[in-house]
């Protein structure tokens, strides 16, 4: 018996629509690289992009647990000598929503070609609205 493997023109690859509204920041965003990785499929192959397309809205009302919001720092560093900023995730949520779950869901899959090949089928909007109509996402409930 042999091992399946998928190949890259042969993954049917389907659209979903996550509503974020009063999930948890962090959980939601490891169930998202999952279905960008295709985790989520029985053809799953590590070393091709089997995962499906992510349009995640409500991102602004996202929740997180604890004390988190004070807690968690997003850090970034210039390049440059003394350049590393640090912003607290309470105003990084207030500001831009979209960015931190964004980053969260990009540090949790591959680093490599493939990895960004992954990050290119997410979308995350802030309100209720998205631009993808006509590709009829599928709502799921994660």
């Amino acid at each position: 018996m042999n091992t399946y493997m998928a190949k890259p023109g042969e993954v049917e690859q389907k659209w979903y629509v996550v509503d974020a509204e009063g999930q948890v920041f962090g959980r939601l965003a490891s169930k998202v690289a999952d279905i960008l990785h295709g985790k989520n499929k029985p053809e799953y192959t590590p070393h091709v992009d089997t995962g499906d397309f992510v349009i995640v809205i409500n991102a602004e009302k996202l929740v997180f647990t604890g004390k988190k919001l004070d807690q968690k720092i997003y850090y970034k560093h210039s390049g440059y000598v003394g350049g590393l900023k640090e912003t607290k995730y309470r105003d990084l949520m207030q500001e831009k929503p979209e960015f931190a779950f964004y980053e969260a869901v990009r540090r949790m899959l591959p680093k490599n070609k493939l990895g960004s090949k992954m990050l290119k089928k997410l979308r995350v909007y802030r309100g209720a609205e998205h631009d993808h109509a006509a590709q009829k996402p599928e709502a799921i409930e994660l």
